[in-house]
């Protein structure tokens, strides 16, 4: 443990800004090999919910300006909309504090490629919160692959289906706008199931080599929720504007890996019945694994000479990250994985090393998320 605290300041207080408070929280009494760390400050706009999250949220503090904190702490987490990740992030690197930034790394590819760059020319730690890396069953699978128990990787399969969007009257937000989001389901769930497979073929099979995508939206316009000032209300002071959707709202995705693989990739937020079903199978020579979101504490796996799949509970003592928590077979959940990734970070950033997922793997995935908008837009394949 570090002799002083890393003084830890958050964009964000929201969904976000909830589960990574929560992970900083637990650390201390889960892992207390973890670098001591102190929430500093919290930063948005709104002085009075700022106020009512730096309590909640146990900070001391809260300012209305990034401009004011990335040079003033030790750590910067970076937990806002994708169009302010940039400047905020580039700033605190080039000012020597260590950046957490979540995903997608940026909203344009210009952006994520200036984010790397700074990255790179830093001396500070960079980040990018990819957190199902941090998955026990995820880590589990991980090895399997490494060690070869799969062979030869055949089939790459993933997919990330969600449905709170297919009530045409959902109100708009920030993630139904390009200019602010980027994209839509492609970049907010399918830059999670990209990194995933990445992450768990990529020593074995490569880097994807080439790809077709598809984007669709379903909804062209959605209510503004409330009313916007300006807006005009309908019967009983609803209102009745709205605002154009203008990113997708699912995507597929088939792809190829240098090894020669197949992947699939798919996301929707229309997906009706589907909550948080985050999915993905993978297929070699000798054996296969399946995991879901939805039962993250298990791991479906084929070896050589199994007649049929077996449900491993990734929950033993000497499972990836298990020995911190509980008793063999007290499952963990999603929250959980946060706290992995914020040991995992704020380890890498104490000790002055490079921390995996970094900038270049954000600006890697974005890089595909661009190839599937152009392979949309020209109808055919693309090279990356």
């Amino acid at each position: 443990m570090s002799e002083e605290p890393l003084s830890v300041g958050v964009l964000g207080y929201r969904f976000m800004g909830k589960a990574h408070a929560n992970a900083l929280a637990r650390l201390p009494m889960f892992f207390p090999e973890a670098p001591a760390v102190e929430r500093d400050v919290i930063v948005g706009r709104d002085e009075e919910a700022l106020a009512e999250a730096a309590d909640q949220l146990g900070f001391e503090r809260y300012a209305t300006d990034w401009e004011d904190v990335v040079d003033d702490v030790d750590v910067f987490y970076n937990l806002g909309p994708n169009n302010v990740h940039a400047d905020p992030s580039i700033a605190a690197l080039e000012s020597g504090t260590h950046v957490f930034c979540e995903k997608p790394l940026a909203h344009t590819l210009e952006d994520a490629e200036r984010m790397r760059d700074a990255a790179q020319e830093s001396d500070a730690t960079a980040g990018i919160a990819f957190n199902y890396r941090f998955i026990p069953a995820i880590q589990y699978a991980k090895q399997l692959i490494d060690s070869g128990e799969l062979g030869e990787i055949h089939h790459v399969r993933g997919q990330y289906l969600q449905d709170w969007l297919v009530d045409p009257e959902a109100p708009w937000s920030w993630r139904n706008s390009a200019e602010l989001a980027g994209s839509g389901a492609l970049g907010d769930l399918g830059a999670h199931t990209i990194d995933l497979a990445r992450f768990l073929v990529g020593d074995r099979a490569g880097d994807i080599s080439r790809l077709s995508g598809h984007l669709q939206t379903f909804v062209d316009e959605r209510p503004v929720p409330g009313g916007d000032e300006g807006s005009l209300e309908g019967e009983g002071g609803e209102s009745t504007e709205t605002r154009e959707v203008t990113v997708d709202d699912a995507y597929t995705a088939q792809a190829e890996f240098e090894s020669g693989a197949m992947a699939t990739f798919e996301a929707s937020r229309f997906a009706n019945g589907r909550k948080n079903d985050h999915t993905i199978a993978i297929e070699g020579s000798k054996g296969s694994l399946s995991f879901s979101l939805e039962r993250l504490n298990e791991l479906e796996l084929l070896t050589e000479g199994d007649r049929g799949f077996q449900t491993i509970n990734v929950t033993d003592p000497d499972d990836p990250y298990i020995d911190h928590w509980w008793p063999p077979g007290h499952v963990i959940g999603w929250e959980h994985t946060f706290v992995h990734e914020n040991y995992e970070f704020l380890s890498a950033a104490a000790a002055g090393e490079a921390h995996s997922p970094s900038f270049e793997d954000g600006y890697r995935v974005q890089e595909l998320l661009a190839a599937v908008e152009a392979s949309d837009d020209a109808g055919e394949w693309v090279e990356v």
